[in-house]
Order: structure tokens, then C-alpha cells, then sequence
């Protein structure tokens, strides 16, 4: 694990640069203004014994804040906004918002994972799987976005949650799958209303796939 050498903090979050499960947790600790350590992790050094005791799963990312580790983004996500944005909207307390933001949490984790992520994974890493599917899932879960988008400013609420950053990073990296979004204009305006959010970083291009 190759440590990035940032300032000293009691949170230190592992993960890959390139990974949109790592860039979205990465947008919540800069969106809360929260100083961090990142630890860039390989695919390489997952399997390790110091790593799989974070995450006996081997995935990234990993946060560590004090005595605390937690693996998962999407379980970061509201673990961060619980501990440290009480108050700032990241995760609403009324009943109905904060249950949208469970179902895009959801959507993130299936539909947006199985759609643009994976026809990523199959463009810039040669993963061995069914690409038209992935691609078919893809342009359902962005359809349902772009109608759903055209009523809203963002995904569950009038100003940006979790919900927004768990599916971002993915969405806007479609085209590294061959995804365009061009017929999607209301997920587009919402991918750059995000983008002004205080604090954010764009994920980085992915280095082509040499097979």
C-alpha cells in the first residue's frame, strides 16, 4: 500500500485512485472539510494479511477513524454524515428523504454497479463479462435518472445528499464504458450541479486497458 503522505489525521481512508466506490467517500470527507490520509491500495496488495484485516473481503475502500474501521462505501458514506455532518442535510432526517437516499443507495450498489461501472470495468480492464447487458442496464438505470431528474435538483432532496455522491462517480465516468450520456440532459445538468458542491475533486481517467 502505497501511503500518499498527506497531513497527519486520525482518518485514513484506502482505497485506488480510479475506483468510483473509493472517489465517492473521497468526495464526502472533502465535502465535510474533514483532513484525511489516503493510502492508494493496488489490486495487488488486497490480498494481503495487513489489508484483510480491515476488510476480510479484500475491496476497497477502507476508513479508519480512530478505533473505527468501516469497508463499504455506501455503509461510509452514512457513517461520515452521521459522525460529522449532523445537521448539514448529507442524510435527512425526515422519513421520506431518507428514504429515497436508501433507494439511490440501493441503485448504486445494483443497478449503477451492474450498468456503467461494470461496462467500465469490461472497456478499461478487460474484465470477462456480458458487456451488452451491462450496457442494457445502463441505459434503463439512466433513462429512469433522466425522467427523474427532469422534476428534481438532485437525487433525494432539494440540495445534495449522500444519495448524490454514492451514484456520481460512476455516472459521470460512463463514456470510460462507451456509455454516452447525450441523451440523457437532465443527468448531465445534475452531474454539474454536483460538481459545484464545495470541495469536489474529479475522479481521474482511467489509463487505457493494454491486453
Amino acid at each position: 500500500m502505497k501511503d500518499l503522505g498527506m497531513a497527519p489525521s486520525k482518518i485514513t481512508l484506502h482505497g485506488s485512485e480510479i475506483s468510483g466506490h473509493t472517489h465517492r467517500v473521497e468526495l464526502m470527507l472533502r465535502m465535510l472539510d474533514l483532513q484525511y490520509r489516503f493510502v492508494s491500495c493496488p489490486p495487488q496488495t488486497r490480498q494481503t494479511a495487513e489489508f484483510l484485516s480491515m476488510n476480510p473481503l479484500g475491496q476497497v475502500p477502507v476508513l479508519q477513524d480512530g478505533d473505527v474501521t468501516l469497508a463499504d462505501s455506501n455503509a461510509i458514506l452514512v457513517f461520515l454524515a452521521k459522525r460529522y455532518g449532523v445537521g448539514k442535510g448529507w442524510l435527512p432526517e425526515d422519513a421520506v428523504s431518507a428514504a429515497l437516499v436508501q433507494r439511490w443507495l440501493s441503485i448504486a450498489a445494483g443497478e449503477i454497479a451492474a450498468g456503467p461501472n461494470l461496462a467500465r470495468l469490461i472497456r478499461i480492464r478487460g474484465m470477462a463479462a456480458d458487456y451488452a447487458r451491462a450496457v442494457a442496464i445502463a441505459e434503463r438505470i439512466l433513462r429512469y435518472m433522466n425522467q427523474h431528474l427532469e422534476r428534481r435538483t438532485y437525487l433525494a432532496a432539494a440540495h445534495p445528499t449522500i444519495a448524490d455522491l454514492a451514484c456520481y462517480s460512476y455516472v459521470a465516468m460512463a463514456g470510460e464504458g462507451d456509455i454516452s450520456l447525450e441523451a440523457y440532459p437532465a443527468v448531465r445538468a445534475w452531474l454539474r450541479r454536483v460538481e459545484t458542491v464545495p470541495g469536489f475533486k474529479a475522479m481521474p481517467a482511467s489509463p487505457p486497458f493494454r491486453g
